[in-house]
């Protein structure tokens, strides 16, 4: 069994538990998730099962949206609801500054990575420096923001504003600590109170189904050559599935520095890209014989 499940996770739930039920389940070993979605986070979580686990770091790098619910005046350890409060403010600020805010942060940006996360600084993980109390310094990361959307009015509430952001992101971008830098931007603090991802690449939560309906067995898989859709596809002839089974590297006649080649059933066989002792030939890449 290889090819892509996509899940609706639900809150509570860690990406490795929604790992660890589709292995369980299925009986396979070989399984793994496309981008971390936090326990408080619902919506789509790629599961690569069998030879598809190849190729998580292909759909890790796609553009990821969300919708968020922001919570301004008020911020925790965390950056979310789930942490302790760490500062509250009386917050009245209108929905032209907002979206004013919004407006003026799509592009790219240095972005600190929020002390809880699982990023590793000198072998440890963020959120284990924050546990113990021990000091250290996040790092940056270069993230782009594609799209930043008010969604709807903004609410008023115990001298907080609440509102919903729709957002498009590239990889490693997370969403708390967008939150917490439109805060900033705004002249105060802020926090994530809900955070839903609804697509992943060409994934659409729509297309996800839930844990239960897993477990019940209403599911399908979608194959390597369904999910690599933005590589040029090759249907290939006997004696070049021969070659490309035994891993040569062959000539580049196809005008493409990265190219999947399917047998003549359209099953996947493997990524090609480019040579680069030699630009007018290509090597596997990825395998999935």
């Amino acid at each position: 069994m290889d090819g892509v499940i996509l899940i609706n996770k639900e809150k509570d739930f860690t990406s490795r538990d929604v790992v660890n039920i589709v292995s369980k389940h299925l009986k396979i070993k070989k399984v793994g998730h496309t981008g971390t979605l936090d326990p408080l986070a619902t919506g789509v979580l790629a599961i690569c099962v069998g030879k598809a686990t190849k190729i998580v770091e292909l759909i890790t790098s796609n553009d990821k949206e969300y919708i968020a619910k922001v919570v301004l005046g008020i911020t925790s350890d965390t950056l979310d609801i789930s942490g302790n409060i760490i500062h509250e403010e009386k917050c009245y600020k209108t929905k032209e500054e907002i979206k004013t805010v919004l407006n003026n942060m799509i592009g790219t940006y240095e972005q600190v990575v929020p002390i809880y996360s699982a990023v590793r600084v000198k072998g440890k993980k963020l959120y284990e420096y924050a546990r113990n109390n021990e000091e250290v310094e996040p790092p940056k990361r270069l993230v782009d923001i594609k799209e930043l959307n008010l969604l709807g009015d903004i609410k008023y509430d115990n001298d907080k504003v609440i509102f919903e952001v729709k957002c498009k992101v590239s990889k490693g971008t997370y969403i708390r600590s967008l939150i917490r830098d439109i805060a900033a931007n705004l002249n105060t603090v802020g926090l994530m109170s809900e955070l839903v991802r609804t697509k992943h690449g060409n994934f659409a939560i729509e297309d996800c189904i839930t844990i239960d309906e897993f477990k019940n067995n209403k599911y399908s898989i979608k194959s390597i050559h369904e999910v690599l859709t933005n590589y040029p596809h090759f249907k290939v002839d006997e004696k070049l599935e021969q070659d490309i089974r035994y891993g040569k590297i062959i000539n580049n006649i196809y005008g493409y520095n990265e190219i999947l080649f399917t047998d003549f059933n359209g099953k996947a066989l493997a990524l090609y890209k480019e040579y680069d002792k030699d630009k007018n030939k290509i090597r596997p890449w990825k395998m999935f014989i």
